[in-house]
């Protein structure tokens, strides 16, 4: 549990609006894909706007038909689109901000360490990565030619190797380059606006996962220091296994339940299939019931703030997005006094279990910084993203909740269940929106501490369905891969504490 000193309303306290930095959902953030960068250059500095425009080929449900499948797609291809009134959208965003006046750690999320959220948005931007040719790119804008694949292959880690992107790499083209900034901390390359000197500009939205994006490059740093890699290939591709290897065991686990990933996953690596069945499964399409629902269950899971360090009195903790220079907005060198140590967002072996920072629980209410997001983040008079979120999916053509837990034989929660404004509605027709429906049926179903039937066998199949379509992943290339020593703690045994101990030589 979070430091009862150092709850998210204490750190809100003389700010005008926290966190839209902070989102698991890369997939309607990024506006500045690394395909816009120069020729030869890692990409640019991102002018990130959350909820803002959608990415490239979002829209390919309504614009090209249910049936078409490109960079994005239709999972439930016989659910219709649903579209209740945005009145009726807007009611219910107005219900979704969290009570002003609860305990904070009623809150808290016991099963899931706050290191989850962040490692999710890394995985997010690691999958979301669109690397199309600008050409390309601007003659296919619903990318009905899928250019990319959504692999968990560290894109935004290692860009387009040492040849098009040296500026990542140390001069041996092998390591990773780090640099002690001159706040006298380790810190990401930047450029002179501040900006990070990396594959993907997103992962420096904020302080915390530009430090985990930083702790990816120390593994890959580490993994050539003792020895267990003698070239850029295969540090990459211990680095990426192991990554994978956490997403499954640890991620995957933690939001779904382990139940969820053995339904897809048999103990010999094969990936069962019961929905997620890409037209083209060497390039798989990732689906708008996904990315446009499902797993923006992170949005949810957000603080306020963070206690970064116990280092110094009063502790380094920090709102996302506050007092400029005080607050977690990245594009900026590392300060000191926000230094992470990482034991307060993962369990990591050996390092104090207390205090922790906590996710929030999976549920139907967002934290009120993302409720009233400020005019600095969205500026067209829509500041709450629940409503962004709602009316999005509209538009992008989201079947209803409930028809997808009907098509995957779940037993549907009824409007009243999930506690909709003016359940009976006409205008309702008997259903909910599919992003709502899966905030909700976590909460009800596991009181917020994972996702439901659905959410979670969205998430799990999609995730699971994309890692078996990785030709260079443990699933194909090695589906016996197991984390060993002196990178695990035992053959078998490795988890994202495992992940940051062995990065940082803790």
């Amino acid at each position: 549990m979070a430091d009862s000193n150092i709850d998210r309303r204490t750190l809100l306290a003389g700010t005008a609006a926290v966190a839209a930095t902070v989102s698991t959902t890369g997939i309607a953030a990024a506006a500045a894909p690394a395909h816009a960068a120069a020729p030869g250059a890692p990409a640019a500095r991102a002018d990130w706007k959350h909820g803002g425009a959608g990415t490239r080929g979002s829209e390919i449900a309504v614009k090209a038909g249910r049936d078409k499948e490109g960079r994005f797609g239709i999972m439930f291809k016989n659910t219709e689109a649903y579209a209740p009134p945005e009145d009726l959208l807007r009611s219910l965003a107005a219900q979704m901000g969290e009570p002003t006046t609860p305990n904070p750690t009623d809150l808290d999320n016991p099963r899931i360490p706050a290191g989850f959220t962040f490692l999710g948005q890394f995985i997010d931007h690691d999958m979301t990565l669109d690397r199309t040719p600008l050409a390309e790119a601007q003659a296919d804008p619903l990318a009905l030619t899928n250019f990319d694949t959504p692999v968990f292959d560290l894109g935004s880690l290692y860009g387009r190797g040492p040849d098009q992107d040296p500026d990542l790499y140390e001069a041996d083209r092998t390591r990773m380059k780090i640099v002690r900034n001159a706040n006298g901390v380790d810190d990401l390359p930047r450029r002179d606006d501040g900006s990070a000197i990396i594959g993907d500009a997103r992962n420096d939205e904020n302080l915390i996962v530009a430090q985990l994006h930083l702790a990816f490059a120390k593994f890959h740093n580490r993994v050539l220091s003792e020895g267990l890699a003698s070239n850029l290939a295969e540090a990459q591709r211990i680095t990426r296994w192991h990554f994978q290897w956490v997403i499954i065991h640890d991620f995957l686990d933690k939001i779904a339940g382990s139940e969820v990933v053995g339904r897809f996953l048999d103990n010999k690596g094969k990936v069962k299939r019961e929905f997620y069945k890409p037209k083209n499964p060497n390039r798989p399409m990732m689906p708008i019931e996904y990315s446009v629902a499902a797993y923006r269950f992170g949005h949810s899971m957000i603080r306020a703030g963070y206690l970064l360090n116990a280092r110094t009195t009063p502790p380094g903790a920090a709102a996302i997005f506050g007092q400029e220079g005080a607050d977690l907005r990245g594009n900026r060198p590392l300060p000191a006094r926000l230094e992470i140590d990482w034991w307060h967002f993962f369990d990591v072996p050996g390092r104090p279990a207390t205090p922790r920072n906590a996710a929030r629980r999976i549920d139907g209410k967002l934290s009120l910084p993302l409720f009233n997001m400020p005019a600095t983040v969205v500026n067209d008079g829509t500041p709450s993203l629940a409503e962004r979120n709602l009316i999005r999916g509209v538009r992008l053509g989201l079947p209803a909740g409930q028809d997808v837990a009907a098509r995957m034989g779940v037993t549907p929660l009824t409007n009243a269940q999930l506690g909709l404004p003016d359940p009976d509605n006409a205008g309702w027709q008997g259903k909910a929106p599919l992003w709502f429906y899966i905030l909700k049926e976590a909460e009800l179903t596991h009181a917020g501490e994972r996702l439901g039937p659905v959410g979670g066998r969205v998430v799990t199949e999609v995730i699971l369905g994309i890692l078996e379509a990785d030709k260079e992943g443990f699933l194909k290339r090695n589906p016996g891969f197991r984390p060993t020593t002196p990178i695990a703690p035992a053959t078998g045994q490795f988890k994202a504490g495992d992940f940051v101990k062995f990065a940082l030589n803790l």
